[in-house]
């Protein structure tokens, strides 16, 4: 039967609403390189006489890891060296003199000039020569090599690989919406996927410039300390970890409803029920984050939303209730447990 005096009162259980951050998690997978990497190939072909190093060994810098035949490199060097002698004796000469126009400034600038000549081409005889040698431009471990003393290569001959794995750099994509939250020295945990138990700290050492506009992602770059050489490069890594969002109006799963134009809930507005769009930003066990014109102590209905319409006069019958909302309470008035 009907309420002369308006509308019946419908119980329902209401409780305030609280903000909660949202929580962006980022999962990716990446690919480990050498701080420093290299493939080595000679800069000259010719017969291979010497090879300096063992497959898998460190090297120093400057390591010679295999020569080539030079004796005529070597004789050009010599030729050179002589050609150096003589432009030098001869300038010499030409300088000891004291006699007054025995020798011309002409004859002496010639001798200048013959010696700066022979000099270039002691240099480039000594840069040939230095060619035939192969050594590491950095320290590093070397890789398997197929040649051997004895072959013919060309300067397109792979002779090794070279790596400084003593620090290794993982490259991984994160998405847009967490670039403001990753920065230069933060500490991200890693872990390779062929050691499930192992997690490594390891360090944000390069962000990338720009978003990839079509996958809406950025590249950020994080270094692992590998000083016990347990790692390798090409190794791939799973990337899982939280960066926390921004704070949402958290409700309980079951006071959404669904309508045709998308998810809304009900909020008490002066002892009555009203309707909020929301939109759902994530779950997380049994409550929501959702979006919605909501502030920090609002009351929503918690249960009892399918006997409510819009203006709909409410009761508060929950635990926490001690009285009938009175007009006024919710949005923008008391809650209806009294307290403020």
């Amino acid at each position: 039967m009907g309420n002369s005096s308006g509308p019946a009162v419908v119980e329902i259980f209401a409780q305030p609403v609280v903000f909660t951050t949202d929580t962006d998690r980022v999962e990716a997978v990446g690919t480990a390189r050498a701080r420093q990497n290299a493939t080595i190939f000679p800069e000259a072909a010719g017969e291979v006489t010497h090879i300096g190093f063992v497959s898998g060994e460190k090297v120093a810098a400057g390591r010679v890891l295999a020569k080539l035949e030079s004796r005529s490199e070597a004789l050009a060097v010599q030729s050179a060296e002589i050609a150096v002698q003589d432009a030098r004796q001869l300038l010499a000469r030409y300088q000891r003199i004291d006699v007054p126009g025995a020798i011309s400034e002409s004859q002496i600038d010639a001798a200048k000039t013959a010696l700066a000549a022979a000099e270039v081409e002691l240099e480039l005889a000594r840069d040939t020569l230095s060619e035939r040698t192969i050594r590491a431009p950095f320290a590093g471990h070397v890789g398997l090599s197929a040649i051997d003393a004895g072959a013919r290569i060309t300067p397109q001959t792979e002779i090794t690989r070279l790596d400084d794995r003593s620090v290794l750099f993982v490259d991984f994509e994160a998405p847009e919406q967490v670039f403001s939250e990753v920065a230069m020295g933060d500490t991200i945990p890693i872990q390779p996927f062929a050691s499930q138990q192992a997690v490594i700290d390891a360090e944000v050492s390069a962000i990338g410039s720009r978003i990839d506009p079509d996958q809406r992602t950025f590249t950020v770059r994080v270094a692992i300390d590998n000083g016990d050489d347990r790692l390798r490069p090409g190794m791939s890594f799973r990337v899982q970890f939280n960066l926390p969002g921004l704070p949402y109006p958290s409700v309980p799963e079951a006071a959404l409803v669904w309508g045709g134009d998308g998810a809304y809930l009900w909020a008490v507005e002066d002892g009555k029920a009203k309707r909020l769009p929301v939109t759902i930003i994530s779950r997380n066990s049994g409550d929501v984050l959702v979006m919605a014109d909501l502030e920090e102590g609002d009351l929503i209905i918690a249960e009892g939303v399918q006997k409510v319409r819009e203006g709909t006069p409410v009761k508060d019958v929950g635990p926490a209730s001690t009285a009938n909302i009175p007009a006024g309470a919710g949005r923008g008035g008391m809650p209806s447990n009294g307290q403020p």
